[in-house]
C-alpha cells in the first residue's frame, strides 16, 4: 500500500493542457529524483496544465489512473542510458506508435530531457518528436504556451525555443541552463511518500531535498556531470536554510538531504550545516568529495545521524592523474581514519580501464583497497564498489573505446583477490551496453527496439561498437553544451601525459566555453 501527501489531483475537464510526466524506471528511483519531483511541481502551479506522474512499469498515472495515450504530451525523463529500453516498452504497453513516423496527431505529443537527453539524443531520435536539452524548468513554461499555439501534430514552431533539439529537422541547439540558482525552481511542498513496501520508499525517504547547488567544474574527465552542467551555480545558504523551514511546516520532516553535482565544493557548506543544525534539522548528503572534507564537516554529519559515507577515490594515484583527480594519499587516508574514528561505515567507489592502465595497476589497486579495509576494526564496513570506465558525450574520453575483454580480465582478477571484502563488481557486459547507448548514433535505436521481443545476444552489441578518432564527426555534434571541442581535445591530449588541469575555481580560466556561452 501506497499512502502520498502533497499530490495534485486536478480536474481533466477544466484543462487545457495534460501532461503524463513518465519516468521510465521504478518508484523508488523516480521519486528520488529531485529534477522529476520540481517539473511535477512547477507543471502544477500552472493553472492550465495538469501534470500526472506515471512510473515504470505501469502506463497509467498515480493521480487518476489515466492511460498514458490520452495525455497530450508525454514526457519521459533520462536519467539512465539503460531506461532507453524501458521508454519504448511503455510506448508499446500504451498502444501508442514506437516510431515517431507512425504517429498522428491524435497520439501525444512525446518529449524527453534529463541528462541523457541533453548529451545524446540520437539512440532515441526516431521514438522521440521533441528533446529539451539542459535544465527543463529554464523553458517549461514558454514550451507549453507555445503548445497552446500550435497546430495538433506541426512541430515547426518549437524550433523558435532555446535548447529544442528536434530529430525530424535535426537542427543545431545550445544547452538551457539556469543561471541563477537563487532564482531558480525550489520545492517547498515536496511530495511525501509512505509505504511498507521497499520498493516505494524512496532513496532519501522522509527526507527534504535541498538543491544546494548544480554543474561541477572540477574536470574529472570521464565524468559527464562536469562538463553538460558548466559552471557551478549555488543557491545561498540562507536562502536553503529557510528553503528547509518551509519544508519542515509543510511536511513535517525534520531531515535535509543536500543534493547536488559537487556539495562538498559548496562555499558556505560550513555555514549551511551550522545553521540547518541550529534549526534542529538532520543533515544527510549522497557523496562528499575527499578533497573538500573536513573533521568538522564529518562531525556535523555524524550529529545529525548520518551513519555511512560515501567516498570516490576513483583508484590509484597514477591513474587518477589521467582522470583529472589529483587527490593527495593522505587527504584520502586522513578522511577514512576520521571517518573511521567517528564510528562510520564507508563506501567507496573505484574504477577500471582506464586509459593507460595496465595489470600491475590492478593488482596495486586491489592492495590498495586491501589497505584500507584493513584500517576498520571490521573489514565489512568497508564497501567498495568497481565500475568500468564508460566515455560519455562532451567529456575528454568520447573519443576512447570501451575494452570489454580488458574489462572482463580485469574484474575476474579483482573478484578472486578481494573475495574476502565487501565488493560488488559492475557486469562488463552492462558497461559495454552502457557505452553503445552513451556514445551510439541513430542506428542504434534498432537494437533497443529489437530488445523489446528478444534479448541481444553479446554479438549483435558488439557490432555496434562506436570507433570514433579524435578529428571524427561525432553523432551528438548538433548539442551546444556549452564546453567547446577545442578545449576537450586538448584534455584528451592532456590525459595521455597525465598532465593535470587544476579546478578554475581557484585556478586560471581555460576558456572551455562554458562561462562564455551561458552568461
Amino acid at each position: 500500500m501506497l499512502y502520498e501527501k502533497n499530490i495534485y489531483k486536478k480536474n481533466h475537464k477544466k484543462i487545457d493542457i495534460k501532461l503524463g510526466l513518465a519516468y521510465p524506471n521504478i518508484y523508488r528511483t523516480a521519486m528520488s529524483s529531485l529534477g522529476y519531483n520540481i517539473l511535477y511541481n512547477q507543471i502544477n502551479e500552472r493553472e492550465n496544465t495538469l501534470c500526472e506522474r506515471i512510473i515504470f512499469p505501469s502506463t497509467k498515472s498515480i493521480e487518476s489512473n489515466t492511460p498514458s495515450k490520452y495525455f497530450d504530451i508525454l514526457s519521459f525523463s533520462l536519467q539512465f542510458e539503460e531506461d532507453y529500453f524501458n521508454v519504448l516498452d511503455m510506448l508499446k504497453r500504451a498502444e501508442i506508435p514506437l516510431k515517431r513516423k507512425d504517429r498522428t496527431k491524435d497520439d501525444p505529443l512525446i518529449i524527453a530531457g534529463g541528462p541523457c537527453a541533453t548529451a545524446n539524443p540520437m539512440p532515441l531520435s526516431d521514438y522521440i518528436d521533441i528533446f529539451i536539452i539542459g535544465e527543463g524548468e529554464y523553458i517549461l513554461d514558454k514550451f507549453l504556451d507555445t503548445y497552446l499555439e500550435t497546430e495538433a501534430g506541426s512541430l515547426e514552431e518549437f524550433l523558435d525555443l532555446p535548447g529544442i533539439y528536434i530529430p525530424e529537422y535535426n537542427n543545431k541547439t545550445k544547452i538551457n541552463i539556469v543561471d541563477d540558482m537563487n532564482n531558480a525552481y525550489h520545492i517547498t511542498e515536496p511530495i511525501i511518500s509512505q509505504s511498507d513496501d521497499e520498493e516505494y520508499q524512496t532513496i532519501f525517504n522522509n527526507s527534504i531535498m535541498l538543491n544546494v547547488s548544480r554543474g561541477c567544474t572540477r574536470g574529472c574527465r570521464f565524468c559527464m556531470s562536469s562538463y553538460l552542467y558548466r559552471p557551478m551555480r549555488q543557491t545561498d545558504y540562507k536562502k536553503l536554510i529557510d528553503l528547509a523551514i518551509k519544508n519542515r511546516e509543510n511536511t513535517g520532516l525534520n531531515k535535509v538531504t543536500l543534493i547536488g553535482a559537487a556539495v562538498s565544493d559548496y562555499g558556505d557548506l560550513e555555514k549551511l550545516i551550522q545553521g540547518l543544525e541550529n534549526e534542529g534539522f538532520q543533515i544527510s548528503t549522497p557523496s562528499l568529495r575527499i578533497e573538500s572534507i573536513t573533521k568538522e564537516t564529518l562531525e556535523s554529519l555524524k550529529r545529525s545521524g548520518l551513519k555511512t559515507i560515501t567516498l570516490a577515490p576513483e583508484s590509484i594515484g597514477r591513474l587518477r592523474k589521467v582522470i583529472n583527480k589529483e587527490i593527495l594519499e593522505e587527504q584520502i587516508f586522513t578522511v577514512i581514519k576520521n571517518a573511521i574514528e567517528l564510528d562510520f561505515k564507508i563506501k567507496l567507489y573505484f574504477l577500471i580501464g582506464i586509459p593507460g592502465e595496465t595489470k600491475e595497476d590492478i593488482e596495486e589497486l586491489c592492495r590498495y583497497m586491501k589497505k584500507i579495509a584493513n584500517m576498520h576494526t571490521n573489514i565489512r564496513n568497508v564497501k567498495f564498489s568497481i565500475n568500468p570506465v564508460i566515455p560519455k558525450p562532451h567529456t575528454p574520453l568520447q573519443w576512447e573505446p570501451y575494452d570489454f575483454k580488458d574489462i572482463k580480465n580485469k574484474t575476474r582478477y579483482i573478484k578472486k583477490e578481494m573475495k574476502k571484502y565487501n565488493i560488488k563488481c559492475e557486469s562488463p557486459k552492462k558497461g559495454l551496453v552502457q557505452y553503445i547507448l552513451s556514445c551510439g548514433n541513430r542506428d542504434i535505436g534498432a537494437i533497443i527496439e529489437k530488445s523489446l521481443t528478444k534479448q541481444p545476444t553479446l554479438k549483435e552489441w558488439k557490432e555496434h561498437m562506436p570507433k570514433y578518432n579524435i578529428d571524427d564527426t561525432l553523432p551528438w555534434n548538433n548539442i551546444d553544451v556549452g564546453v567547446n571541442e577545442r578545449f576537450l581535445k586538448i584534455e584528451n591530449r592532456r590525459l595521455r601525459n597525465l598532465k593535470q588541469t587544476p579546478w578554475c575555481e581557484i585556478g586560471p580560466c581555460y576558456n572551455c566555453g562554458a562561462c562564455e556561452n551561458n552568461f
